[in-house]
């Protein structure tokens, strides 16, 4: 089966690969970035989030579309980016920390559905092979990229402070997620994006059964 006319499937692979080599990056840094907060506040973000992710679901109907997704995507890379620079920008204290996490169950909240799209648009079983390859690939080269820096960070620059190696790796993250931003934007056809026009059709569906 051909994918949706509104991605283009080589190029929405790219952008998800490098998603994952930004993921794999910094998944160990939000330790040392979330030091200043609470165990309560990690409770209250988790019940956050699954309101959040709870909410979106219940917009299913009028949001599974690829105008939509296009949106949301671009908005979940747009926080993120935001929290990256702010790590540049302010003292890893405890307004950052909080500004970080709340970007980040924002960003998760839409999580399963930014899923959901993908499987729609992509269709074919092969496309979607490539596309859950270029993830779990972009994610161990990020992780063992992460572990590189780190450790180069200490043996050979002298840095051996979380927070100092934690702001030395932002600056790579923040050149990462400039180009996811990039490759997101090339990843559709954005005359295809009707959002009026949902990925699922439920009458066609209950006439073929």
């Amino acid at each position: 089966m051909a994918p949706h006319p509104a991605i283009r499937p080589g190029a929405f692979v790219r952008y998800k690969f490098l998603n994952s080599l930004f993921l794999g990056l910094s998944v160990g840094a939000v330790f040392t970035l979330y030091t200043p907060l609470s165990p309560a506040i990690f409770s209250a973000g988790g019940i956050g989030l699954a309101l959040g992710t709870l909410m979106v679901a219940t917009q299913y109907r009028r949001i599974l579309a690829p105008g939509w997704f296009f949106r949301l995507s671009l908005l979940v890379e747009l926080v993120t980016l935001s929290g990256v620079a702010a790590v540049l920008i302010l003292p890893l204290e405890l307004p950052l920390a909080l500004f970080v996490y709340i970007g980040y169950q924002l960003t998760f909240s839409l999580g399963n559905y930014l899923v959901r799209c993908e499987t729609l648009l992509m269709v074919s079983i092969e496309q979607l092979r490539k596309l859950d390859m270029a993830k779990q690939a972009g994610y161990l080269l990020g992780m063992a990229g992460a572990w590189g820096l780190y450790t180069g960070l200490e043996q050979f620059a002298g840095v051996d402070g979380r927070a100092e190696q934690v702001i030395s790796l932002h600056w790579v993250l923040v050149m990462i997620e400039t180009m996811v931003l990039v490759s997101l934007w090339y990843a559709f056809n954005r005359d295809q994006l009707d959002t009026d026009n949902p990925l699922l059709d439920e009458e066609r569906l209950l006439t073929r059964n």
